[in-house]
């Protein structure tokens, strides 16, 4: 019965980690969109996002499934809990994703990225998105070291985004309100799929030692 019981556990978290495949292809593909201004691989974006949201709730289901007919205790019922809190954040980050691509739809057939912000903004999104894809790995392998090395990606992002803030507010900023709310959003959006990402790393942390990262929850 036991060995039953951590086979499903062990299909959870496989299930998560192709959670974080669907996200990191969300991230990719609003970049795109935002970068070249095209409408249809937003649109993809915006559609999909249904996928990761039935994704999630087979995740709870399942999760839900094993807490009423196996009633786990101590370790066990920590690695559901941790589950379940993981897949919201994974939903989250998709959702951001859907936020990235509905800017960069919003400007079409202009581009919502002025050529001098690029280089910030196409630095934040490739940092998101590999955060999202290491998580996966983390995920599948417990992997302790990766998940604590994930936190200086972190420290670059939140750099990024003082740059991004310094960009907006520069005095030869003369590409109006409408753009400068888009790349401030924009700078908001990439941040927080990083802040998740730390946020899920924490929490394999956590099944794994047992031991509660500061940044667990925040």
């Amino acid at each position: 019965m036991r060995e039953q019981f951590h086979e499903q556990l062990d299909r959870i978290f496989v299930d998560l980690a192709g959670i974080c495949r669907l996200v990191e292809a969300a991230v990719g593909q609003a970049t795109e969109a935002l970068m070249t201004g095209d409408a249809g691989v937003a649109e993809r974006v915006i559609s999909a996002d249904v996928h990761i949201d039935l994704a999630r709730e087979a995740v709870e289901e399942a999760a839900f499934d094993l807490l009423s007919l196996q009633q786990p205790v101590a370790g066990d019922l920590r690695t559901v809990v941790a589950a379940l809190r993981m897949v919201t954040e994974l939903e989250r980050m998709g959702d951001l994703s859907v936020h990235v691509a509905k800017i960069a739809r919003l400007r079409v057939p202009d581009v919502a990225v002025p050529e001098e912000i690029r280089p910030t903004v196409s630095r934040m999104a490739h940092v998101a998105e590999d955060m999202v894809s290491r998580v996966a790995k983390i995920i599948l392998n417990r992997d302790l070291e990766d998940a604590s090395t994930l936190r200086e990606d972190d420290d670059e992002m939140d750099q990024l985004r003082r740059t991004n803030f310094t960009e907006l507010l520069s005095d030869d900023w003369n590409h109006g309100v409408e753009a400068a709310v888009d790349i401030a959003l924009l700078g908001r959006y990439y941040e927080r799929i990083a802040d998740h990402a730390v946020s899920v790393a924490n929490r394999v942390v956590f099944v794994v030692t047992g031991e509660n990262p500061a940044s667990v929850g925040a």
